[in-house]
């Protein structure tokens, strides 16, 4: 049987610097950052009042707006989202062809406004008034069950929880859902729509917010010596994955090439990744080891980069463990500067951000870096975009659980 390839073949996103594709893109290289004070819900009493919201997003411009009353946001995003990627891949979904089209698409937390709204509407007016769709609209798994009703996907149909790792892990699982046969193409990638009270309080309380309430805009600032925390960001990122040659009898264009990835578990704690970073690391040399690619053939390195303490000296160590001295070469940089973090749609819109910066030459800076940390002293892309020229990236996520997953993507 011959090799499978798998390519990207459309794109779209729902980001706090932009929705859409180029949008977000434009942002990222002219370094604009999406965080501000929080608009959802009075935030007034809680320790950080921070977020990085969607802004100017009407669902009617995706869907009927009756059918979204029946949807949580995270599942609006989702679908807002494809709706864009399938436009812009042109693939058509068929009776012939439905079979072999299906849908990965995750979130980390699921419908938690729904949770919260519904439980609010139980308390004040009973059992008798909670929404009969309470359930179908929260589940995290109806993102993509919404997708393939939308588009009449009738391929492989899941979802993937493993919180901040779960765009990445979606976009990985779909792509070796399509090298071993199952399916021709896929709608995969991450949404989330957590901005509200109840999951605000537990992140604070959990101490992982940051509370630069009086500079928000600098809140987010990843690998800087002064990080305290990363700042909760909403979206949704979605790609169209097709089987190469597939790809080509139609004439698609491609914008790049999925050639490895990997995954590892720390087995270590609850929130804290492993201190010694071997699990991240670990999952960075499997991503290498699967495409066939050595460390000095990655020309950039998108980071999970959260803006907490732990997680950006920890990743620094995993980075240098798999490069060795390689590591001081390569540019890395964390996007969550400016779009803040996107929880189970951050590995999405991070792939996107890959794409781009390979099909422009282009690398996004991380922003707000004002303070070397002399415990991450890497290139890190510091406030300004950079002209290079790039033919693989990588892009790691690491999640709460202990949960690591990074993809290796190829310039077209």
């Amino acid at each position: 049987m011959l090799e499978r390839r798998v390519v990207i073949t459309g794109m779209g996103a729902l980001t706090p610097v932009g929705n859409s594709v180029e949008e977000f893109w434009a942002s990222l290289v002219a370094g604009k950052g999406g965080v501000g004070l929080i608009t959802r819900f009075d935030a007034s009493n809680h320790a950080s009042k921070i977020a990085a919201e969607l802004k100017g997003f009407d669902i009617s411009n995706y869907i009927d707006p009756r059918e979204a009353r029946r949807m949580d946001p995270f599942v609006q995003y989702a679908v807002a989202a494809a709706k864009m990627a399938m436009e812009s891949s042109g693939l058509q979904v068929t009776p012939e062809n439905a079979a072999r089209v299906g849908v990965l698409v995750g979130s980390g937390i699921g419908g938690v406004h729904t949770w919260e709204t519904q439980h609010k509407t139980l308390l004040e007016k009973g059992p008798g008034r909670v929404s009969p769709f309470f359930v179908p609209m929260l589940i995290a798994n109806m993102g993509s069950g919404q997708i393939s009703i939308m588009f009449g996907a009738k391929g492989p149909n899941t979802t993937v929880v493993t919180a901040c790792t779960t765009g990445t892990n979606a976009i990985g699982d779909a792509y070796e859902v399509i090298v071993r046969g199952d399916a021709d193409a896929m709608i995969a990638g991450g949404a989330e729509a957590a901005i509200c009270p109840l999951s605000c309080a537990g992140f604070c309380n959990a101490q992982a917010f940051s509370t630069r309430n009086d500079e928000p805009e600098k809140a987010s600032r990843p690998f800087d010596e002064q990080r305290d925390g990363f700042v909760i960001g909403e979206g949704a990122g979605i790609l169209v994955l097709e089987e190469m040659e597939h790809a080509k009898a139609r004439g698609a264009k491609i914008h790049a090439e999925i050639i490895g990835y990997g995954m590892s578990g720390d087995a270590y704690h609850m929130t804290a990744p492993d201190p010694t970073g071997n699990g991240a690391a670990r999952c960075i040399k499997a991503a290498l080891d699967s495409a066939g690619i050595k460390p000095e053939d990655v020309s950039y390195i998108n980071a999970h980069g959260t803006s907490t303490e732990l997680n950006d000296k920890l990743e620094t160590m995993a980075i240098k463990a798999v490069f060795g001295d390689y590591a001081y070469k390569v540019p890395v940089s964390s996007t969550k500067s400016m779009t803040g973090h996107l929880l189970g749609a951050a590995g999405a819109i991070e792939a996107i951000a890959c794409v781009k910066a390979l099909e422009e030459g282009i690398i996004p800076p991380t922003i707000n870096y004002e303070f070397p940390d002399p415990n991450c002293d890497l290139d890190y892309v510091p406030n300004v975009a950079r002209k290079a020229d790039l033919e693989i990236a990588i892009s790691n996520s690491f999640g709460f659980g202990g949960h690591n997953a990074t993809i290796v993507l190829k310039k077209a």
